[in-house]
């Protein structure tokens, strides 16, 4: 069994306490949802022609109605801009997605989704919603409740983190 978050609270107090540890029970239930999304869908990535990350730089593109730059991709992701470059060098790479330099900025490549990657999205974006069905099921009548704590959870994260 794990310590609880009010009981890792009373252990750094006992050592430190003029510290404040009131983020642990919030960011310490953040980092388990994640470790248990990424643990049911773990599965579904062995294998597979993409990795999660790289599913999640696919979608917006596979249903964008024009290309997109990667700035872009970093800001709707929520991701640094070197990760998202990496990420998408890796799919072109592959020939998931094309680039093509803006005629309006020489600079800036403008990102699409390929054939290939457009199907690779078809196919397994499909069974990871599956999953993630199954697992949130339990939520029930709660889901909207949640959904509206994490939503004002992410404005407030947002506005404390200043301009992208």
């Amino acid at each position: 069994m794990h310590p609880s978050p009010a009981d890792i609270r009373a252990q750094w107090a006992e050592h430190n306490p003029d510290l404040d540890t009131s983020p642990m029970e919030l960011v310490g239930l953040l980092k388990r949802v994640t470790g248990l999304l990424n643990r049911a869908v773990e599965p579904l990535y062995e294998g597979a022609q993409l990795t999660a990350p790289e599913l999640d730089m696919l979608i917006p593109l596979r249903h964008a109605a024009e290309p997109l730059i990667a700035r872009r991709l970093a800001e709707r992701l929520g991701l640094s801009r070197a990760g998202v470059s990496k990420t998408l060098a890796k799919l072109e790479r592959r020939g998931f997605i094309a680039r093509t330099p803006s005629p309006a900025d020489r600079r800036v490549a403008l990102v699409t989704v390929t054939e290939a990657g457009a199907k690779a999205v078809d196919d397994l974006f499909p069974r990871q919603l599956a999953t993630e069905v199954q697992l949130l099921a339990g939520l029930g009548e709660d889901r909207e409740l949640v959904i509206k704590a994490m939503q004002r959870l992410v404005e407030v994260m947002e506005a404390g983190a200043g301009p992208a």
